[in-house]
């Protein structure tokens, strides 16, 4: 275990011996003394886990001192021991940065013991969170993450790579159901932000009058109810990412103020004057098409570019091929570990009827059906009758693209002849139309049986 690492910066020696004296009763800390600030400085590569600076030292004063450590790496904990009682030099050393002050009396040794071991106990903490982070971004690796080998979906892993590398905005559009806050942390995640946080909101699930609240945060009494001073998304996410969901219903006004945060790069919170700097990569989302949306007059023109940056259409599930077999096996897998269940195989009647629904809910209601199927089955493998397809979906499967009637009916006696094995007296039956339509249909090419 490596020790923590004190240095005492201090030109009176016998006091700096007296501090070592007491710090060394943990044998956990290895203390090092310097007599002079530029000792101290030249010695920072050693990464220090603490350092005690004396306020009045000769070469350089507590105060430059500091200045000059936080320089050098912002996050070294600096502890400022003085023989004043000026409370004003305090205030303006812990607003510098400085981990604690202490006025030298009776009560310093004890004080600074105390402070020691709080700021250890903070600085393992935060290493424990890093180590979180750290995991965290490996549980969003792409690989483990986007599931499929389609062509469709190799094409969204090249994109989610290239946007990784940079900071550029990216707009993520698809169908609902397609995984776009799923790409949108993959990219967080696999970026030079990944230990920034992560915020994502929903535009559409915000009462209209608390959107810019949201967003931009308020003061205390900005209206009624702002009791405090909160911070917006915008100040959750700095320096790290924001993730705008169903962008295209925010309202014009609101876009506005967006485009105005987006472009100065700093915001003013609701009912306040005091501008906040922003570094915040955006990542939007919606099922819309926002060219169509700008034409309209719904979404504005100078917004529009401002956030598309590298637009990446996520492709529905029906035309992901396998994707389907390889995304409710990982489900299936995921659903029984997280279940203590034995592992669950799905039949080959089953994985054909997987394989000839449409998806109109796309990848979560794969997720929802096998999850359900896995509880209804029984002897451990998914039967076709344990599969069962959300009403709502179901009713509007045939409806997931613009196509022509013709198209249409093609799709519909496609679906009815798997679902019924190619039965074309049967499926005439069920659609009231006459089977030798059906026939000529196969004998001109529209239907493959």
């Amino acid at each position: 275990m490596n020790k923590f690492r004190i240095f005492i910066v201090d030109d009176d020696e016998w006091y700096s011996q007296i501090l070592e004296y007491y710090l060394s009763m943990n044998p956990d800390y290895e203390i090092v003394r310097y007599a002079t600030g530029k000792e101290c400085l030249a010695n920072l590569h050693q990464k220090p886990d603490l350092i005690t600076v004396d306020y009045a030292m000769t070469d350089i004063n507590g105060k430059e001192l500091l200045k000059k450590i936080k320089q050098f790496d912002a996050d070294m904990s600096v502890i400022v021991i003085s023989g004043q009682k000026d409370i004003s030099t305090a205030i303006e050393l812990l607003k510098s940065g400085a981990s604690d002050y202490f006025v030298k009396d009776d009560n310093t040794k004890e004080l600074l013991w105390n402070a020691v071991l709080r700021i250890r106990e903070h600085q393992s903490l935060k290493k424990e969170v890093e180590q979180l982070k750290e995991e965290l971004g490996q549980k969003y690796e792409l690989s483990s993450l986007i599931k499929g080998n389609s062509p469709a979906i190799t094409r969204i892993f090249n994109l989610v790579e290239k946007a990784a590398r940079t900071s550029i905005n990216v707009s993520i559009t698809g169908e609902t159901g397609t995984g776009k806050e799923v790409v949108a942390r993959a990219i967080h995640y696999n970026s030079d932000r990944k230990k920034k946080p992560f915020v994502a909101i929903n535009m559409a699930a915000i009462p209209h009058d608390l959107v810019e609240s949201e967003l931009f945060g308020h003061e205390k009494g900005a209206f009624t109810g702002a009791l405090s001073r909160r911070a917006g998304r915008f100040e959750e996410a700095n320096k790290g990412t924001l993730f705008l969901d169903e962008i295209a219903e925010m309202d014009l006004n609101l876009q506005s103020k967006l485009l105005r945060v987006l472009q100065e790069r700093e915001l003013v919170r609701v009912g306040g004057n005091e501008k906040v700097a922003l570094d915040v990569r955006i990542i939007i989302a919606t099922h819309k098409n926002l060219a169509e949306e700008v034409s309209k007059g719904n979404f504005r023109e100078d917004l529009y570019y401002r956030i598309t940056g590298l637009p990446i259409q996520l492709p529905p599930l029906r035309d992901r091929g396998n994707d389907v077999i390889l995304l409710a096996r990982f489900f299936l897998e995921g659903f029984c570990k997280n279940n203590k269940m034995p592992q669950i195989s799905m039949s080959a009647a089953a994985r054909d009827k997987l394989m000839t629904y449409m998806w109109p809910g796309n990848v979560r209601e794969l997720k929802s059906a096998i999850e359900l199927a896995a509880v209804m089955c029984s002897n451990n493998e998914i039967q076709p009758e344990d599969i069962t397809f959300n009403p709502i979906s179901a009713s509007k499967q045939f409806i997931t693209e613009e196509k022509s009637l013709r198209a249409y009916d093609i799709d519909i006696i496609t679906w009815f002849l798997k679902k019924y094995d190619n039965n074309v007296v049967q499926v005439a039956k069920k659609l009231d139309i006459g089977k030798t339509t059906i026939y000529k249909m196969i004998r001109d090419g529209e239907i493959t049986m």
